[in-house]
């Protein structure tokens, strides 16, 4: 088994697994999901199908620790691949429903897009009372405009990804 096969090996056993955990446990299994996504190493194809899958749970009524996992992962294979924008627009559709702690991971993920469809989501975040909030969206805020300024002059390179996705 090459090193591809064995992180798509471990890749569906986290998701198995997921499935047929108690819900004390389902958190871990997203942290596994998040690991296989760090390595950077899936195809665009694989790493876009585990984030629908994380998206969907993100956005489920489930606690909060499970929430949570399934957005860092979803930040965290940010970070790695370049996401369309509507596989995470669902987070934006929902963006006001989060906890100010969870809000931060999403901001994250949809500045990681660099589409500017996710701008105008951001910028309803820079009046919010949350000052922690507020930051984000305006760090994202600029980072979104920074890629459309890079794309403009048509620079080639993509700006860094970070921050709230690393922590």
């Amino acid at each position: 088994m090459d090193g591809y096969q064995a992180l798509t090996a471990l890749l569906e056993s986290a998701w198995k697994e997921l499935d047929g955990c108690a819900a004390g446990r389902r958190d871990l299994c997203l942290d596994a999901i998040g690991d296989v996504l760090e390595t950077g190493r899936l195809t665009p194809d694989d790493a876009v199908r585990a984030v629908e899958r994380l998206v969907t749970i993100a956005l489920s009524d489930e606690g909060y620790p499970v929430r949570e996992s399934a957005l860092h992962a979803t930040c965290t294979a940010a970070t790695h691949y370049e996401l369309p924008y509507g596989v995470v627009e669902p987070l934006a559709v929902a963006a006001d429903d989060f906890e100010p702690l969870l809000l931060d991971y999403v901001l994250g993920i949809l500045g990681a897009t660099h589409d500017l469809a996710a701008l105008p989501v951001v910028e309803r975040f820079l009046l919010r009372p949350h000052p922690e909030v507020r930051r984000v969206a305006a760090e994202e805020v600029k980072e979104l405009r920074r890629s459309r300024q890079s794309a403009r002059a048509n620079a080639g390179g993509s700006p860094d990804v970070r921050r709230i996705c690393s922590a």
